[in-house]
């Protein structure tokens, strides 16, 4: 997608309250949702969450995997672009562990990326912002700065 990682990522807290419960009413599967907004130099502004369905092949996997609808990707970006808003990239839940990327997600990137993974509600819960770069390079933690 994007080849230069942000410095941090800006959101509003409202666009964070809603993240949580579209990412976590999917559990016991993971949750998934696109991210729309605008590059601003260094920073990214996260201005609209896309929540999607997981429709990873497998139904019995979506416990540890997920997957978002192509099709439902191409209408995301075609909306955001009459908005003015690009995609920026994708959330999802890890209702049984941490809020790090895993090495599945990291190898189904493929591309460099924006990550925000929610974490299980039994490890607190935490939303974090990740810029996956491409392999082998680790994946960077990105600061979340509130406010538009």
């Amino acid at each position: 997608m994007f080849s230069q990682a942000p410095e941090q990522i800006r959101a509003d807290l409202h666009l964070l309250t809603v993240l949580r419960p579209i990412l976590a009413c999917a559990e016991p599967e993971e949750g998934c949702a696109l991210l729309l907004g605008e590059r601003l130099d260094y920073d990214w502004q996260l201005r609209l969450i896309w929540p999607c369905c997981n429709v990873w092949p497998q139904p019995q996997q979506r416990c540890r995997r997920f997957a978002i609808d192509p099709r439902e990707q191409l209408q995301a970006q075609k909306w955001g672009r009459a908005q003015g808003l690009e995609l920026l990239g994708s959330a999802h839940s890890h209702p049984t562990s941490g809020p790090v990327p895993s090495d599945t997600d990291r190898s189904l990137c493929g591309l460099s990326t924006l990550m925000v993974i929610l974490g299980a509600q039994n490890l607190g819960g935490e939303l974090v912002a990740w810029w996956l770069p491409e392999a082998p390079a680790p994946p960077l933690r990105l600061p979340w700065r509130m406010g538009a």
